[in-house]
């Protein structure tokens, strides 16, 4: 089933503000990279395993399936960070990420399932993920149990359409790639190789 989804995203005030201005870019400001490219990889993800013959049948499962990308990309930003950004802007900073990311989310539910209180809905169950995240290892990576939670989580999703190797698609073609790619773009964005707490 093919799922129509939103590729432009769409700039916040403070972004549009921050150009005009020129002036140094902040953690919120940058939050915005952030989000955007979380969406894409996402929605790559998604397009990938249906191109590859997994059934969505639903739109309600295509966009399950997104989410688990966006939280398993999310949870990763958020270990990259720990440490190097101090404590009271790292909380703002998943924040304002996740904020756009739900809205982004949101929108595309509207069309597709019509009304609906889904901002509520993804923080619920990005901080329900966020705390069995936060039991798995991740040491300059996601690990073992780290992914297979993600993988997990999207055969949930697909239970019902009875595919039978989403666990495997998902921790050995998917996650990998998107894992990478989200740690280098926040490396790079964020300036992480060259960051120490001190310096925050």
């Amino acid at each position: 089933m093919a799922v129509r989804l939103k590729t432009k995203w769409h700039k916040s005030k403070r972004e549009r503000r921050s150009k005009r201005e020129s002036r140094p870019k902040t953690l919120q400001d940058l939050s915005s990279v952030i989000a955007m490219n979380i969406w894409k990889l996402a929605k790559e993800a998604f397009t990938h395993m249906e191109k590859e013959g997994f059934r969505f049948r639903e739109d309600t499962q295509a966009i399950a399936t997104i989410n688990e990308f966006i939280f398993y990309q999310l949870h990763i930003v958020d270990r990259l960070i720990y440490g190097k950004i101090a404590e009271d802007e790292r909380g703002p900073f998943i924040t304002a990420v996740a904020t756009q990311l739900a809205e982004t989310v949101a929108e595309n539910q509207l069309e597709l399932l019509g009304p609906g209180d889904y901002v509520k809905s993804f923080m619920d169950a990005m901080n329900e993920r966020f705390k069995n995240y936060a039991e798995c290892r991740f040491d300059n990576g996601p690990g073992f149990e780290f992914t297979r939670y993600l993988a997990l989580n999207v055969a949930e999703h697909l239970k019902l359409t009875d595919d039978k190797w989403v666990v495997e698609q998902v921790m050995d073609i998917e996650a990998p790639p998107v894992a990478e790619k989200i740690q280098r773009v926040a490396e790079d964005v964020l300036g992480l190789r060259y960051r120490k707490l001190d310096d925050s």
